[in-house]
């Protein structure tokens, strides 16, 4: 038969079709799925889909395919036949076998596509079973679950279908926060995984630190510009009003300290595996900071950043003046620095990421396609599109679908 007279997929799969769903269960080894195939294929039977899964060992094999035809002048039952040969197949491996008969294909999903990403630490099944439920409450169904990682956190991948993502997203968020788990909520298609931009706060996001702070506890002024950063990023007080205060308490400082801050800088555990995670996998990496300059250029070339933007400490024959140069990367500039950054790696901005933990960073959060919330205040929180409260800035990445084996390759590529 030409390829033009091959009859379409739809001819194999339609609903008068008859099929068999053969599922396989036991010790999972090497060949089992060969073996089933090489099995079937005596039969001359299609594949209509497959599944398969491993847990500690133990393998769950489903495999639906069209029923075999009667042979030419046979007088027994093709599928009869089938059946015995596959149970006595698996009786020989020690497996158990399981063959139901039915017609067509699975049946359809219903409209809208999401990816629900759970992250707990640990993930009890009490979180698990409240999370499911949250789904089927919106008309959502669970078509497969996947983990991504069990290490520094437990993490699962619900594939939803049936309901729309800004749905879920409404129910599970409340969820989640009574839980003690974090969840994501995204919808499903090619952009996913396409190449995209990730954005990052630094203070408190990609570093431990509040930059300001290490700076001000050179100057003796730790405590006093401690609390005006706090109010600051809590939203109580304007940003650059904030800003321009804590800087002037710095003025007459030595420049020298500039090096002395950059030292006493202390990444946020997995800060590190992420950007390295990211490059590897073809995104691109920014920053955008209230702080300085002075420490985000270097983070930049440490870090191997595409994209960084702070505020600039002004300094005049070797001393701080106490004042900052350039235009103030406050909220908006954030957002602003954002789309910048978008428009320059060439990304659409729905499949951009923030990240970050104040105020200040709402804007950009709510302007990217994801926003996440990193060990945030409770205002932010409650205004991002997902939250992280765990002190792993590496579990963005499963937010993102990127499991931890692909973590691990990143890693040891790095090294």
């Amino acid at each position: 038969m030409s390829a033009s007279q091959t009859p379409p997929a739809t001819a194999v799969t339609g609903d008068d079709v008859p099929t068999l769903l053969v599922k396989i269960f036991g010790k999972d080894r090497p060949g089992i799925t060969a073996g089933l195939f090489d099995t079937l294929a005596a039969y001359s039977v299609d594949v209509v889909d497959i599944e398969q899964v491993v847990t500690r060992g133990r393998i769950t094999l489903c495999a639906l395919v069209t029923a075999p035809s009667p042979a030419q002048g046979a007088t027994g039952s093709a599928e009869g036949d089938l059946r015995a040969t596959v149970h006595s197949w698996a009786e020989s491996l020690n497996l158990q076998a399981e063959i139901i008969s039915g017609r067509g294909d699975n049946r359809p999903r219903g409209t809208g596509r999401s990816h629900v990403t759970v992250l707990g630490h640990p993930l009890t099944a009490e979180s698990a079973a409240a999370i499911a439920a949250a789904i089927t409450s919106t008309g959502g169904n669970i078509d497969r679950i996947f983990r991504l990682a069990k290490y520094p956190v437990t993490a699962v991948e619900f594939a939803v279908s049936g309901a729309a993502t800004e749905a879920l997203r409404t129910v599970l968020a409340p969820e989640a926060a009574q839980l003690g788990v974090d969840v994501a909520v995204v919808a499903a298609g090619l952009q996913r995984r396409a190449q995209r931009l990730v954005v990052m706060d630094v203070d408190s996001t990609l570093i431990q630190d509040e930059v300001i702070e290490l700076f001000a506890a050179h100057a003796g002024c730790e405590a006093e510009v401690a609390a005006v950063t706090t109010a600051a990023m809590r939203g109580e007080l304007d940003f650059e009003q904030s800003l321009h205060a804590r800087v002037e308490l710095l003025g007459g400082l030595d420049a020298s300290v500039v090096e002395a801050v950059r030292k006493e800088v202390r990444l946020t555990p997995g800060a590190r595996t992420l950007v390295r995670t990211l490059k590897r996998l073809g995104y691109q990496v920014g920053v955008v900071s209230g702080g300085f300059t002075q420490v985000t250029d270097a983070l930049q070339e440490e870090l191997g950043l595409d994209f960084a933007s702070a505020n600039t400490l002004e300094i005049v024959d070797g001393k701080l003046t106490g004042r900052v140069t350039g235009d103030i990367v406050d909220r908006a500039g954030k957002a602003r620095l954002l789309r910048q950054f978008a428009h320059e790696a060439g990304v659409p901005l729905d499949q951009t990421v923030a990240i970050g933990d104040g105020a200040n960073d709402l804007d950009m959060l709510n302007a990217a396609g994801l926003g996440v919330a990193f060990n945030a205040k409770p205002v932010v929180r409650e205004a991002a599109h997902t939250a992280v409260n765990v002190p792993f800035l590496d579990t963005v990445l499963y937010l993102l679908g990127i499991t931890r084996e692909e973590v691990e390759a990143a890693d040891t590529h790095a090294e």
